[in-house]
């Protein structure tokens, strides 16, 4: 089973517990990390903007990362929010089994 590791970012920390949350408990990821305030700078339109946000990761399954993507596109304000997967390549094989079981969308529900 191939695991991403999902970075994300929010407009506030709120959105980015909601958006954690959701993806938690409907099993589209194992846990989500939220990192904290930072400052982007980007390019956007014709301009370069800066704006405070709240970097996120998520840990989930490869085959799941498509599901990923459309509820965090539901869930989030921005009409285009960052939403890269990088693939684990290696790592602890227990943790990974962890992730895994907890992202299985046919896994028992506690």
């Amino acid at each position: 089973m191939a695991a991403f590791l999902v970075y994300m970012t929010a407009a506030s920390r709120e959105e980015a517990e909601t958006i954690g949350r959701a993806l938690v408990e409907e099993r589209l990821a194992a846990c989500v990390n939220i990192l904290g305030a930072s400052q982007s700078i980007y390019r956007w339109k014709d301009g370069v903007e800066t704006a405070a946000e709240v970097a996120f990761i998520a840990k989930t399954r490869a085959d799941r990362f498509e599901a990923l993507t459309k509820r965090v596109k539901a869930l989030h304000s921005y009409d285009t929010p960052c939403i890269v997967a990088l693939p684990v390549v290696s790592g602890n094989p227990g943790f990974l089994e962890w992730i895994a079981a907890s992202a299985a969308p046919d896994a028992p529900h506690d």
